[in-house]
């Protein structure tokens, strides 16, 4: 496709080179799943499981019993689904709990929770309806609060954190009709004029967007004279002038979601607004979503412990030939499923929120891992509670309801859930960007090997560097304490399931993992980043392993706190065993599958070989463009932005 006038022509290199420009290059931490990919089993780093202080715990506490009341008592999830838009009472009253504050230092006005209890409370809000997880996920998580946070001025603190805290809601603006996952193409400017900068561009998919107040806008400052230019970070009124919200966008799910397209027509922002430096924008934006994307697995967690409890209460009192569905195995299994993945997903989210909050590790791998693992089986989970749930898992809650029978929403769970794999990076997106990081060791030492572009001299000096890191790494894959029968015995307490045997499972994976990653770098080299189902197999069974390192570390927790300790140990044990199976299937499809295949059938569809096939059905999409047209210019549509009052 040609770039529009107004849009900038990137090679794919470019691309490349503008996303890595902006990753954090350093690994000033420790980092639990850097080194699960390295082969490296770092127990250590997870075990004993990190706590948090009482004080936290009480804080946090007191804050969910109020936000469960008010879910309880003043959420009508259903009147928000019929009428796709969530009352303003409703949003009026989480601001007076204070739940615009969640993540905001008590100096400002917030109520300064944890990770671990922002996104407990997440979980809860989200269960009683997603789309409320998802305006005050997307203001705290990406919108305003975070950025300031991370790379805001005091001064830009002292203004605009009070206001987030209370009052204002934040949306976060990025993504452009025709720029999604390769920010190197971003179209909106914002040109320096005097002690402003004008801005011009249309961001599509702003949530929140309809009723922000205060938006952070990613535009593009051309380089002149005193200005070094790029992407930058900027904090936009919304009521400012030549700002408007042209259409309240509409989806399968969240449908109370208030999500549109905003255009900008020289929109005056002052220099003070600006966040970071010129050209830190994306970098800025990585670095925010590093740990605003716990938020997303935060409501699978929810998701998931909602899908138990229907599929627990049903499967029970269904009968079919004789007996409740339950104990029927095909129906089982999946319970069984349901309850052991919930289990090992909260134990994903908890941990990995705890090191957020400690700031000891490096957690960016762990909150990509649990992004894609959380969101890709909550998935699973609700569409195998529909299943359970036949008919009924299919029909609304309204006409459940209608007909005498209990409103339960499980197709609309379905629904809601299906987002979670494209919000926040899509999962095709997250396996590039967490192989990326897992190779990250590979490239340090040997990437100048297979760039085309080094000079013979500066291959012969990284070939040199490669052999001496190879030499020390790669004997180092071939044992460890996995083969030893009585290693990690901490999970093996006397009358207890044993755990013991998946972390030595865990270990020996790991090397394996780590030596089939050097074999796929040794026979692809630079062709290895084009081998994204290569990638994408190897990115899974890390977070098949990452997530049964978390449920048996969770289940000792909670056994040496006795809280559940027997049956917290059963659910890992089952999680372990289900997860064995598919890791076990992923090392088989890394060198058996049918990419190469795939490749050739993808060439024969864009080249209409195989248009004789769509014959016969009717195509009931309306007619326009592709994609919209955001050439800048004035709005010639009605402001649809609604400020909550």
């Amino acid at each position: 496709m040609s770039a529009t006038p107004h849009q900038p022509a990137v090679t794919e290199r470019e691309a490349r080179q503008v996303a890595e420009a902006a990753r954090e290059q350093d690994w000033r931490k420790p980092s639990f799943a850097k080194e699960l990919f390295l082969g490296r089993f770092r127990l250590d780093l997870i075990h004993p499981h990190p706590m948090p202080p009482d004080e936290d715990v009480q804080r946090g506490e007191e804050f969910l019993t109020k936000l469960r009341d008010f879910c309880e008592t003043k959420v009508d999830s259903a009147l928000i689904e019929r009428e796709a838009r969530i009352p303003d009472e409703v949003i009026n009253g989480l601001k007076e709990l204070g739940a615009l504050g969640m993540k905001i230092d008590t100096k400002y006005g917030g109520l300064g929770l944890t990770q671990v209890y922002y996104n407990k409370a997440l979980a809860l809000v989200g269960s009683a309806n997603p789309a409320l997880g998802a305006l005050l996920s997307a203001h705290q998580s990406i919108g305003v609060p975070q950025p300031l946070k991370l790379f805001g001025t005091q001064e830009q603190r002292d203004i605009f954190l009070p206001r987030c805290a209370r009052t204002d809601i934040s949306a976060f603006l990025l993504t452009e009709p025709d720029v999604g996952s390769d920010p190197a193409r971003l179209a909106t400017s914002a040109v320096p004029d005097g002690d402003d900068y004008v801005l011009d561009g249309v961001k599509l998919w702003t949530t929140n967007g309809v009723v922000a107040d205060l938006l952070v806008v990613m535009a593009r400052v051309p380089k002149s004279e005193g200005h070094k230019g790029g992407i930058t970070a900027f904090v936009v009124e919304t009521a400012s002038e030549g700002v408007t919200v042209e259409n309240r966008n509409a989806f399968m799910g969240l449908r109370g979601l208030e999500n549109g397209v905003t255009r900008l027509h020289q929109v005056r922002v002052p220099a003070a607004n600006r966040i970071g430096p010129e050209g830190a924008g994306l970098k800025i934006a990585l670095t925010t979503l590093n740990t605003g994307r716990l938020s997303l697995p935060a409501m699978c967690v929810g998701a998931g412990k909602w899908c138990l409890k229907i599929a627990r209460e049903w499967s029970s009192v269904r009968e079919q030939w004789g007996k409740p569905v339950a104990f029927h195995e095909a129906v089982g299994a999946k319970i069984s499923f349901i309850a052991a993945t919930t289990f090992a997903l909260e134990a994903v989210l908890d941990l990995s929120s705890q090191m957020a909050d400690e700031n000891r590790n490096d957690i960016r791998i762990e909150a990509a891992l649990a992004k894609l693992y959380g969101s890709e089986m909550a998935w699973l989970m609700a569409d195998e509670l529909v299943q359970i749930r036949g008919g009924r898992g299919f029909e609304t809650a309204d006409s459940l309801a209608a007909r005498g029978e209990r409103a339960v929403p499980a197709e609309q769970v379905l629904r809601d859930l299906r987002i979670n794999r494209i919000f926040e990076g899509s999962t095709e997106i997250m396996h590039l960007l967490i192989a990326r990081e897992a190779v990250d060791a590979h490239l340090s030492v040997a990437g100048d090997l297979i760039d085309p572009e080094k000079s013979l001299s500066d291959k012969a000096k990284a070939g040199a560097n490669a052999g001496v890191f190879y030499a020390k790494w790669l004997p180092k894959l071939v044992a460890g304490p996995g083969q030893l029968p009585r290693s990690y015995g901490d999970f093996h307490p006397a009358g207890h399931v044993d755990l013991s045997g998946h972390l030595r499972y865990v270990e020996r994976s790991a090397r394996k993992l780590a030596r089939s990653t050097f074999y796929a770098m040794s026979r692809w080299q630079g062709r290895m980043e084009t081998k994204q189902g290569f990638l994408g197999r190897i990115v899974d069974i890390g977070a098949e392993l990452f997530a049964m390192s978390a449920a048996c570390v969770r289940a000792e927790l909670l056994r040496s706190t006795g809280e559940h300790g027997r049956e917290a140990y059963q659910l890992a044990d089952a999680f372990c065993s289900q997860s064995r199976v598919r890791v076990e299937e992923l090392f088989g499809r890394l060198w058996s599958n049918t990419d190469d295949l795939d490749r050739k059938v993808v060439k024969g569809v864009l080249g209409g070989a195989y248009t004789w096939l769509e014959e016969g059905v009717v195509d009931p999409s309306g007619e326009g463009p592709w994609i919209a047209d955001a050439t800048p210019g004035p709005s010639e549509r009605e402001n649809v932005h609604r400020p909550i009052r």
